[in-house]
């Protein structure tokens, strides 16, 4: 097990007369105009994954500038509301198609950005092409005027409206930098809103690219507005500057996000951390659980919030399952090509990379015993892990209870159902569960008996995930609120209640009828009169 990962030199050309940019300056300059940033803005470089090496001097914008952005977002907002729901969605339908042609480009940076290998990178194309056709084909269906019935039938017809909030603030991280920029960012736009983004500087590059394809999609100037900078400061300023607030991240910083926007009383959606766990079921072909158990697992070097991080198994196939989930991943192929000959990527920082070693290190040091993995990878690239299975792990590690975020799980034995259920509940996080099942029925059934946002039967994450139409999102510690669906998009709304009386003036000089005339009746008698009202439409099961 290789020690110290935060030793690697990293090589910067503003200080370095020697080193060069991973990616060609003048190649990346027309991106990093959109940054809104003042005129001699000091710079993040951030560095490629797979080398170290630097791709780009990113600018840096001021709590200044974010107050800047909010006054152009705002001024932009007001006509992009007023524009027919039709011009809004055919943005994203353009976006569908864009992303789709335009994919190679945008690929290379997501593997240069994250260092995630190109399949994993693949995934956020797929995401980004089934969110924006699911919002363009259903915005109208959750935006429209909704009727419900009125206090009397007959008298009071009731409707609930949905408006834009306003500004929508959207703070992203850098594990998925296409995905949860531009996945939030096309519902809150089709809803009507302006977005200020802030994607954390490593993957900046990315959300550039995609604010480029939203400008060649059609979307008006001022929308969108990109800034760069580290939470505490830009990020604060954003939460200031918004009418809604979207935070993906760890549950340390969304207890902030939420306080600071509480104080405001702006809403936000949070997704947070997660300890996702697994259950094999006695019934499986253990193959093919081992074979979804390797996605869930390592996909994105288990950089993924919804990944799985602990796999209890049931004791009547567990060393046929754990033989198999060894064997498949030992075969996971590292690497750091731009093609599709990997299976897995680096971790994005030699931050992430520390703690992957830490947990490892402890669990070991209390007494895990490896069955796979555990070794620093420096010869593939700096902060390269292998995909890591530990096996009686002491209750007292620090994994067992905390968020890895690395390609690391632990697998234990259980022997019921019930067993599994309360082990995969024993955790504040509550974010994804995976339950692997030849019966499906049974499968369900335990699903439900699990305190997490979502479950997949006979899958790792992807089945729940790319089921836009549902949302996704945490409880407990890892979370407040949905992305997807239309309660992601609801989230960006405001809802209002118009109530009409009608009859109240009479037609024709007759007399008018409504609330007033039972009013009118006198305080004694009108209680009287509606009582036997409510009775009736009881009696003719109205709502």
């Amino acid at each position: 097990m290789a020690h110290d990962p935060g030793h690697i030199e990293l090589h910067d050309p503003e200080t370095d007369p020697l080193a060069t940019y991973v990616l060609e300056p003048d190649d990346v300059r027309p991106l990093l105009r959109r940054v809104v940033a003042s005129p001699g803005a000091s710079t993040y470089t951030s560095h490629a994954p797979f080398t170290g090496g630097p791709i780009a001097a990113i600018p840096l914008s001021t709590p200044e500038d974010v107050v800047r952005a909010a006054k152009v977002a705002r001024a932009a907002q007001r006509l992009w509301a007023l524009r027919p729901l039709r011009e809004r969605t055919a943005v994203l339908s353009r976006v569908h198609d864009l992303v789709l042609e335009r994919q190679s480009d945008v690929l290379d940076l997501i593997q240069v950005e994250s260092g995630k290998a190109r399949v994993s990178a693949f995934e956020e194309v797929c995401d980004i092409a089934l969110v924006a056709r699911h919002y363009a084909a259903r915005a109208g269906r959750y935006l429209a005027p909704r009727r419900v019935p009125g206090l009397m039938p007959g008298l009071t017809t009731t409707r609930v409206l949905r408006h834009p909030v306003g500004v929508v603030g959207i703070i992203a991280p850098w594990n998925f930098p296409l995905t949860l920029t531009l996945g939030d960012v096309l519902p809150a736009l089709v809803a009507g809103n302006a977005v200020l983004l802030r994607p954390d500087p490593q993957t900046a590059l990315t959300s550039l690219w995609a604010a480029e394809l939203l400008e060649v999609a059609g979307l008006p100037d001022g929308l969108l507005q990109v800034l760069v900078g580290d939470g505490p400061t830009v990020g604060a300023a954003v939460v200031e500057n918004v009418d809604h607030v979207s935070f993906t991240g760890s549950t340390r910083t969304g207890r902030v996000v939420a306080a600071h926007a509480g104080e405001r009383l702006v809403p936000a959606t949070l997704e947070l951390g997660g300890k996702n766990p697994m259950y094999v079921a006695d019934d499986v072909d253990v193959e093919v659980a081992a074979e979804g158990a390797v996605r869930a697992c390592f996909v994105g070097a288990g950089q993924v919030c919804v990944s799985i991080e602990r796999i209890y198994v049931h004791q009547d196939v567990a060393d046929a399952f754990t033989a198999a989930f060894v064997r498949r991943t030992k075969a996971l192929r590292l690497g750091s090509g731009l093609d599709y000959r990997s299976d897995i990527g680096s971790l994005t920082s030699a931050a992430q990379l520390a703690t992957v070693v830490e947990h490892v290190e402890d669990a070991v040091g209390n007494g895990a015993t490896v069955l796979a993995g555990a070794v620093h990878r420096s010869d593939v690239g700096p902060w390269f892990y292998e995909p890591t299975i530990l096996t009686d792990v002491p209750s007292e590690a620090r994994l067992v209870r905390e968020e890895t975020f690395g390609p690391v799980v632990t697998v234990s034995t259980v022997a019921s159902d019930d067993e599994a259920v309360a082990a995969m509940n024993d955790s504040d996080l509550g974010l994804n569960a995976s339950i692997w099942t030849a019966d499906t029925r049974r499968g369900a059934a335990l699903a439900a008996r699990v305190r997490v946002g979502s479950v997949n039967v006979n899958e790792g994450y992807v089945a729940t995930w790319g089921s836009v139409a549902a949302p996704q999102g945490g409880i407990g510690a890892s979370g407040i609120g949905s992305r997807h669906g239309r309660e992601g998009l609801w989230a960006t709304t405001r809802v209002q209640t118009v109530a009409v009386q009608h009859g109240v003036h009479g037609v024709l000089g007759g007399p008018g009828v409504g609330l007033h005339r039972m009013f009118d009746l006198g305080t004694e008698t009108w209680p009287r009169v509606y009582t036997e009202v409510l009775r009736t439409l009881r009696a003719l099961r109205l709502p």
